[in-house]
């Protein structure tokens, strides 16, 4: 038997799967080869017990008391999300925020009780699934003049309620983890087919309430594709959608709630649309000389019709960081998958088009028939594998002062030469700035016919002690950057708090003044994540 791991209260993911032996001298080394001025002194988190936590300042009803806890490990892990900047202010004891309790309903008459206290006794609620949010969406920043502070811990709503393999959908349970789910759909041949990066810390009511963006490239991109209905405990009352294939009855409630961010109310349940598991699968690997041409070939893909699975464009500078494969004009990683027919042909006429570009294959397309097979070839298979450790390889090197963050958009195809261009610079200006020195790179997230979802990452060597604010500098000059040329200020990230000034910028005024309106219909008293995409009261 396989004991359990632990998971780390500071970082990514478990302790036991923390970088370290070949895999930690191989990225430092790489880190000071790209950075070699870069200070790679290692620094280690404290104990809980340093933290030096501020006391809990509720008294917890008797009725919820076995829900609730208010032990310091638990609180300081509740305190922060998997951002950079979370796991650097985490390195250095910076959690001075956290929850005054934890609770965990094990039932929507739970989580109908929890808000009725926090409700009359003015108490914030922050809801809360894997814990994954990288814009400030979890964390008790926020006003004094509430009581306290409590999380709302969806865990223990873990369960798949029901399947309907006739309609080929279930109805689950917010709570549940990724890999959970997917163990318990496997038997039955199906799939929710929704893995983003942080799949197996991450949650379906966490999906949806910040309407995340999964692995693949095309189709079925969003949680939001994915939604029958919804069902969602707010201070006032319960809101269930019903389930239908399609409806144009009036604006639609699941709309209302995707992407709320627990500010509406709380995601308890949702009937969700499933696949077959695939059998069928294609992989290739294609290199181009020339950075341009690799883009409109990339368009041309996503106008072709063909939508497969991945279709994630790599600049030359990712290409050498996370494939370790150099080229002038980046690395093209394609896939195609289906349950139920042969991909060959599709893989073939997509390759067709990059050769039309100037695409070359250092390897063959690599096809399987096998539910269990993965074909890779080697750009794909090396991309996997970083893709995988990114967030665990992030915080090694975050512990070693170097600054290493991504930030997401999407624009249209005719705006992202000018919006790439703008973000880099600015990036780059800003890294100067700063008195650091870096690169920045970028790659394909999601295609669509009309446009692309950027995701930018930034390397450079900081000072410690000081990394926080200089991400902070580098953040908002980027973020002014793709928000002047038009891109949004996230694509499959959320708004959270983080991102406020610029959403703030982005959406349109009367829609701003209608979310305002829901918010004191559905919550009058303002405690449900309050400062999350609108004010608090």
């Amino acid at each position: 038997m396989t004991s359990a791991k632990t998971r780390s209260w500071w970082g990514w993911g478990n302790v036991e799967d923390a970088v370290s032996g070949e895999e930690l001298h191989g990225l430092t080394a790489r880190a000071a080869a790209m950075l070699p001025n870069a200070d790679l002194t290692s620094h280690e988190a404290p104990a809980i017990t340093d933290l030096n936590l501020p006391a809990s300042r509720l008294s917890v009803p008797a009725t919820l008391a076995t829900l609730c806890s208010d032990d310091p490990a638990d609180r300081a892990a509740h305190a922060h999300g998997q951002a950079f900047r979370d796991v650097v202010r985490n390195l250095q004891g910076d959690v001075h925020r956290v929850p005054d309790l934890i609770v965990r309903p094990t039932s929507e008459s739970d989580v109908v009780d929890l808000l009725d206290w926090c409700t009359r006794s003015n108490i914030a609620v922050i809801a809360y699934g894997g814990g994954t949010s990288v814009v400030g969406g979890i964390e008790p920043r926020i006003d004094d003049d509430y009581a306290g502070v409590v999380t709302l811990d969806l865990g223990r709503l873990d369960q798949v309620l029901e399947i309907d393999k006739t309609s080929r959908a279930a109805r689950i349970q917010a709570g549940i983890l990724g890999p959970a789910l997917e163990n318990r759909l496997r038997p039955e041949g199906l799939s929710l087919r929704h893995f983003p990066q942080s799949f197996e810390f991450s949650t379906l009511g966490g999906w949806l309430a910040t309407r995340a963006g999964g692995h693949f490239a095309t189709v079925y991109t969003h949680i939001d594709d994915l939604v029958e209905s919804m069902r969602v405990v707010t201070p006032t009352g319960i809101s269930e959608s019903r389930r239908l294939p399609g409806s144009g009855a009036g604006p639609s409630p699941d709309r209302l709630f995707l992407g709320s961010e627990g500010t509406l109310g709380v995601i308890t349940e949702a009937w969700m649309r499933l696949q077959d598991r695939p059998r069928w699968r294609a992989n290739a690997s294609v290199v181009f000389d020339d950075y341009a041409s690799a883009v409109t070939a990339t368009r041309a893909i996503a106008q072709s019709g063909l939508y497969p699975t991945n279709c994630r464009l790599l600049d030359p500078v990712e290409a050498f960081i996370n494939a370790g494969t150099s080229s002038q004009g980046g690395v093209l990683v394609l896939a195609y998958e289906s349950a139920h027919h042969p991909v060959e042909h599709s893989m073939v006429q997509t390759l067709e088009i990059c050769r039309e570009h100037g695409g070359r294959l250092p390897d063959p397309a690599r096809y399987s028939d096998s539910a269990d097979a993965r074909p890779g070839s080697g750009a794909s298979d090396a991309w996997r594998s970083s893709f995988l450790r990114m967030p665990y390889q992030r915080d090694a090197l975050a512990s070693r002062a170097l600054i290493v963050e991504t930030f997401e958009t999407a624009c249209t195809w005719d705006r992202f030469d000018e919006l790439r261009a703008a973000v880099t610079t600015a990036a780059n200006e800003a890294i100067a700035a700063v008195g650091s020195v870096g690169v920045v790179s970028c790659r394909f997230t999601h295609v669509y016919p009309d446009g692309v979802a950027p995701y930018f990452g930034v390397y450079a060597a900081g000072r410690w002690g000081s990394t926080v604010q200089q991400w902070d500098d580098i953040k908002a000059a980027v973020s002014e950057a793709l928000s002047n040329a038009g891109g949004t200020i996230t694509h499959h990230h959320a708004v959270g708090r983080d991102h406020r000034p610029w959403y703030d910028r982005q959406r349109p005024d009367p829609f701003a003044t209608a979310l305002t309106a829901a918010k004191s219909a559905l919550d009058p008293s303002g405690i449900l994540n309050p400062g999350v995409l609108i004010d608090p009261r």
